[in-house]
């Protein structure tokens, strides 16, 4: 028989009432414009609870009357939608050559996005500190103009993040232990709002989850194309970290014994054999300009270059492999291409999804389907951006000011 160490406890007022405001929050946000008897009806409170949890949060500017309908049985209702006009949530992204930053409204309504050169395969963590806390700054600097408040700051950084915000390891930084989350709190001075940091997959499944064409799909995988690959995991709607937040590292799963020396010191990694990398080593392309050369290879896939099309083929034929393994571990719906390789994804998918089809136990493939993002290359910065709106959504509401 199995016992517990402790009584039951009862649930606190102010837990619960958090706990109804944010069920009442993500109803609104689903399924806006609704009424307060559309709240009652289909979460289970009363009328009177939702009244006032809806009162509640108008005084907080998260929602807000939008006047009335007259399309329903009954008398006219007043119709409520978010507002959340006072807010931002802001997102991070360092990567080996780039820092993003971008910001939303409560509503996932971009507000800027921002996007500057940084040598991150060349400069130590506290540089990267220095030049993220700048661009917060002058992010917060701009949203102050615009009276918002600022609920959060969370950044993405390619590597290996524990659930306390420390990078153990970042091969394509070149950074261990780096303490990222306290360092850039110190930074920023406590500015008065959560800093987080987590690893650039998650937070671009997130959004994906949260903005993109694949939104509310329960079981998805993303997988980064930049110099490194990474998988961020949804599965039955929720991101899956691991035990201590390392999930998710398909980059280094071995394909090949003999294959190409990898970052992480290893041969044959997915990374080595079908990143960002191997197609511009396979081109003899220099990765200082990534974007301006993938241009290029695009250039000559279109233009039926026999030798580039036979690089972007075993490039996704490697990379279809990778796919495979996540398909049949996982079974996820869809399996998005993010990052670099969405400019070359004519030419990648075929390959990509015939090496699923044949290298998947269940019929279909499991139905996995393999696309394209349409985020762009800040998906993991709106990502960022998306794990603190989750947390307003989770229960975490600005005070009423």
């Amino acid at each position: 028989m199995i016992t517990s160490t402790t009584d039951p406890q009862p649930a606190d007022f102010a837990d619960v009432r958090a706990t109804n405001l944010a069920v009442v929050l993500r109803f609104v946000r689903e399924h806006a414009p609704c009424s307060r008897a559309d709240i009652a009806a289909s979460t289970g409170l009363n009328k009177a609870t939702v009244s006032s949890l809806v009162a509640d949060l108008i005084d907080r500017r998260l929602v807000r009357e939008t006047g009335l309908t007259e399309n329903r049985v009954g008398r006219p209702a007043t119709m409520l939608v978010l507002d959340g006009s006072p807010y931002a949530a802001i997102g991070v992204e360092i990567n080996v050559d780039y820092v993003t930053a971008v910001a939303v409204d409560l509503s996932g309504r971009r507000l800027l996005s921002w996007r500057r050169s940084f040598p991150g395969a060349t400069s130590a963590p506290g540089q990267a500190v220095a030049a993220v806390a700048a661009l917060v700054r002058r992010v917060t600097n701009r949203m102050a103009k615009e009276e918002r408040q600022v609920l959060g700051v969370t950044v993405g950084v390619p590597g290996l993040v524990g659930i306390d915000g420390t990078v153990r390891i970042a091969p394509n930084l070149g950074w261990r232990d780096a303490d990222l989350c306290g360092d850039l709190a110190k930074a920023l001075r406590d500015p008065g709002f959560p800093v987080q940091v987590d690893n650039d997959a998650n937070l671009a499944a997130l959004a994906e989850h949260r903005f993109g064409p694949q939104a509310g799909t329960a079981n998805l995988v993303y997988l980064t194309g930049e110099i490194g690959v990474g998988a961020g995991v949804i599965l039955d709607g929720r991101l899956r970290r691991g035990g201590q937040g390392f999930g998710g590292e398909i980059g280094h799963i071995q394909l090949d014994p003999l294959g190409a020396e990898c970052r992480c010191g290893r041969r044959g990694c997915l990374e080595a054999v079908a990143g960002i990398g191997a197609v511009l080593e396979h081109a003899e392309l220099s990765p200082a300009e990534v974007e301006s050369e993938l241009d290029e290879v695009a250039r000559l896939a279109r233009a039926g270059d026999p030798r580039t099309l036979a690089v972007l083929e075993s490039v996704g034929r490697g990379l279809g492999k990778g796919v495979a393994l996540a398909a049949n571990l996982l079974n996820p719906e869809v399996v998005i291409l993010g990052g670099y390789y969405v400019p070359l994804a004519p030419w990648l998918l075929p390959a990509v999804e015939a090496e699923v089809r044949g290298r998947t136990i269940a019929p279909d493939a499991g139905g996995c389907r393999v696309v394209a993002s349409t985020l762009g290359y800040d998906a993991a910065a709106l990502g960022g951006a998306a794990r603190v709106l989750d947390s307003v959504d989770s229960g975490r509401l600005p005070r009423i000011s």
